[in-house]
């Protein structure tokens, strides 16, 4: 990779960045980038963990497996609560501190969890956790994005949200497997160890600077109305995303007779294709704002109209259509996060927390719309109902306006 690549080409008239640690420290700047990119590869893995172990902990602890289901819920229900309180606490405390503090606090709340005796000490150990990554996705991408030039800022939240895809495709399906065949306590003690590599990792490669030193701290192109669009289309399309998406296993298995052992490799290949969107929408965003925003909520929403319409028509449609929607949620991300970092009215950090509170909601809430549709119209019908809210956010984006100009 060249310097210009993530450097970035000077903006005339006004900050370009021009003294970023990318331009004085190249090396450096991609081996933090990569320090923030597997600490969150850590938090993602984390946090969707008890989805592949629901049986071996429901056993273990003596509970339902929808008390066990609750996990994430807690998990996402704390995210959306502390996130902009807490941000607003660390605001001017260096970045180096808060994210090796997250990562100290990740692995205590990770080990808590492996040596939880009771289902109560278990929730509380992920309450902690969750704590600390209500803080983290509020300042890891301002971070990671102040490192380099503002012209390459969707480039580095691809960067970022490499390792939340690496934790989809490797690290849950890795530590589903290890808990099935050492039981459910043993991922968890791993992934605490992982993450103390990653804390040290954070501690000797990020830079001490101040947020208020670095240009990211506010936005290029600061517009209120534009980020309330921004906000509520990440409701909307990642609650539609995940009315479907929840329910997936049983729908590939059930609505379309793929047999079950078949449904792990499907599911692998759609993290392949989330991380194939993440990466081609950084690129574009940084070049096409307006068709980056809109193009994957359009082809969402479309993709998730195609599995509901073609749900029976064979395995490779549905392979296709499966694999078409986690490509375009993985470019959506990119491109509403790298939004908050153009249009945040205030702080980026406070205006990421409050993101990343909505991104939330769209995670908590959508389980829950997909429930309902469950009892009522049937299994079937959940891409649908995730396609209408899909549909809705892409009306929000496009009559708001949301993308920058391509100029």
């Amino acid at each position: 990779m060249r310097q210009d690549d993530l450097g970035g080409a000077a903006a005339p008239g006004g900050s370009d960045g021009a003294d970023s640690l990318f331009d004085r420290r190249p090396l450096a700047a991609l081996s933090a980038l990569a320090a923030i990119g597997a600490a969150a590869l850590c938090f993602v893995t984390g946090e969707n963990l008890p989805v592949g172990l629901l049986p071996q902990m429901s056993a273990s602890l003596h509970v339902s497996l929808s008390s066990t289901g609750l996990l994430v819920t807690v998990y996402a229900g704390v995210v959306v609560l502390a996130s902009a309180p807490l941000t607003h606490v660390i605001q001017r405390v260096p970045r180096r501190l808060v994210l090796s503090g997250l990562l100290a606090i990740f692995v205590l709340g990770t080990l808590g969890a492996a040596a939880a005796p009771s289902y109560g000490w278990l929730v509380a150990a992920r309450a902690l956790t969750a704590l600390s990554q209500a803080v983290f996705w509020s300042v890891a991408t301002v971070t990671a994005a102040g490192m380099f030039r503002p012209q390459a800022r969707g480039r580095v939240v691809a960067g970022v949200a490499a390792g939340s895809s690496a934790a989809i495709v490797f690290g849950v399906p890795a530590g589903t497997w290890l808990g099935q065949q050492a039981g459910w306590r043993v991922p968890f003690f791993v992934l605490s160890g992982v993450g103390l590599v990653c804390l040290g990792g954070v501690a000797f490669l990020l830079p001490s600077s101040k947020p208020s030193e670095s240009h990211a701290a506010a936005a290029t192109s600061p517009d209120v109305r534009r980020y309330r669009v921004l906000v509520a289309t990440t409701m909307l399309a990642v609650g539609g995303f995940f009315t479907a998406f929840t329910y997936i296993n049983p729908f590939l298995h059930r609505v379309s007779g793929l047999a079950e052992h078949d449904v792990a490799p499907v599911l692998v290949l759609s993290g392949l294709a989330g991380a194939i969107g993440i990466a081609t929408a950084g690129a574009l965003y940084d070049r096409r704002p307006r068709a980056a925003t809109v193009i994957p909520v359009a082809l969402l929403a479309a993709s998730l109209a195609g599995l509901y319409a073609f749900a029976t028509a064979g395995v490779v449609a549905v392979i296709i259509f499966v694999a078409i929607d986690s490509l375009a949620f993985g470019g959506l991300v990119i491109a509403m996060q790298t939004g908050v970092l153009v249009v945040a009215p205030r702080s980026t950090d406070i205006a990421s927390a409050w993101y990343s509170a909505s991104f939330n909601v769209g995670i908590a809430s959508g389980p829950v719309i997909g429930g309902l549709v469950l009892s009522g119209l049937g299994l079937r019908s959940t891409p649908l109902i995730g396609a209408l809210l899909v549909g809705a956010a892409l009306a929000v984006v496009v009559r708001g306006r949301l993308a920058t100009n391509d100029g």
